[in-house]
């Protein structure tokens, strides 16, 4: 589970990053791409979004970032990709610009509308609030979208439109990525809980009476014995389940063999469909589960999947030529460092990217 931290560490780190500036002026020059400029304070801005990223995705505490030499470390990793990227994005906005691509006002219009209805934020007062805990303004907004549509609009015409796919090239990435087209083990269970009463102690912590898990433990046992001597388990979930599964008898899944515990998968795998598992002591209660169905996990066919084999193969190739594409951008144009070390740092982003080519 990754942790969302808020607002308040990216102020931190935005400290962080600014403190050595002192009486800088913030918008220092530090690379210049067929003329248009890429500053500081927009590197910076790249950075944290960055550190956000990375701190969510690995569970990292912020806490940790505030240590200047543990900084400067996670800033060396990430600040090369950053720049590479910042300069594949100008040279194709530069590019969509020379070509007349614009965005449009009814375009943003619609994209809005939609954005808007998809985030649930159709009501204008959480909408400008939510555009403000961004740093945004509409207008800033609207610039993004139009940079992200100049460039998903060069790709498209370079690369994307010019693909084809050929079956026998479907077929030879279905037999060397078997593994993604395989369906995954699912089962299909029926489950009634019975559920243990916990009350807050003098922490303020839920606890558990002891008698009242031994009573439920009793009924859990009782109704297992009922199961056992052919009561049908749907009726009896119905009847005494405290699970919202009950107005379905019980029913859960199918549902992937992988989303459940360790414990669970190794007990599911061990029965055969039909059979019941004695009481079993969970969070809430004693749980009885009974097995419905096992489905194991098998390739799908080549025929089935074919149009999803088609989609990887044609992503795959159109990352491959985009970044081709590129490095012809790169080599066309003229870009002017005004930092040496960071353009070693390019340098060497750019050398270790091609070498991954080959």
């Amino acid at each position: 589970m990754t942790r969302d931290f808020g607002p308040l560490p990216v102020l931190l780190l935005l400290a962080a990053l600014t403190a050595p500036l002192h009486g800088e002026i913030l918008e220092q020059v530090l690379v210049k791409v067929n003329g248009d400029i890429l500053t500081k304070t927009e590197l910076e801005t790249r950075q944290i979004a960055a550190l956000r990223q990375r701190m969510n995705q690995d569970n990292i505490d912020p806490e940790t970032l505030k240590n200047d030499e543990q900084l400067k470390k996670v800033l060396a990793e990430i600040t090369p990709r950053l720049l590479v990227d910042a300069i594949d994005e100008m040279l194709l906005i530069q590019l969509g610009k020379e070509r007349g691509y614009k965005l449009s006002d009814q375009q943003f219009k619609d994209w809005l509308s939609a954005l808007r209805r998809e985030q649930n934020l159709e009501d204008e007062q959480k909408f400008q609030a939510a555009l403000k805990q961004e740093g945004m303004t509409l207008e800033d907004l609207r610039r993004n979208v139009e940079r992200q549509m100049l460039i998903g609009r060069v790709q498209q015409d370079e690369v994307g439109s010019k693909l084809t796919i050929t079956e026998e090239e479907a077929r030879q990435y279905y037999l060397a990525h078997q593994q993604e087209f395989t369906e995954p083990a699912s089962v299909t269970l029926r489950e009634i809980l019975i559920e243990v009463p916990t009350a807050a102690n003098r922490q303020g912590e839920a606890a558990v009476n002891v008698a009242e898990s031994d009573e439920a433990e009793r009924k859990a046992s009782t109704i297992r014995a009922r199961i056992s001597s052919g009561e049908d388990f749907a009726k009896v979930a119905a009847e005494v389940s405290s699970a919202a599964s009950k107005a379905n008898g019980g029913l859960i899944g199918p549902i992937a063999v992988s989303e459940l515990s360790a414990p669970l998968q190794k007990l599911v795998e061990s029965m055969k469909p039909g059979e019941v598992t004695q009481p079993l002591r969970g969070p809430r209660g004693y749980q009885i589960l009974k097995l419905e169905s096992f489905k194991p996990a098998a390739a799908q066919p080549f025929d089935s999947v074919r149009d999803l084999v088609a989609e990887r193969v044609h992503a795959a190739r159109q990352r491959t030529e985009v970044r081709k594409f590129l490095t012809r951008l790169r080599v066309q144009a003229i870009i002017e460092w005004k930092n040496a070390e960071l353009k070693k740092a390019y340098d060497e982003q750019v050398a270790r990217a091609e070498a991954a080519q080959g």
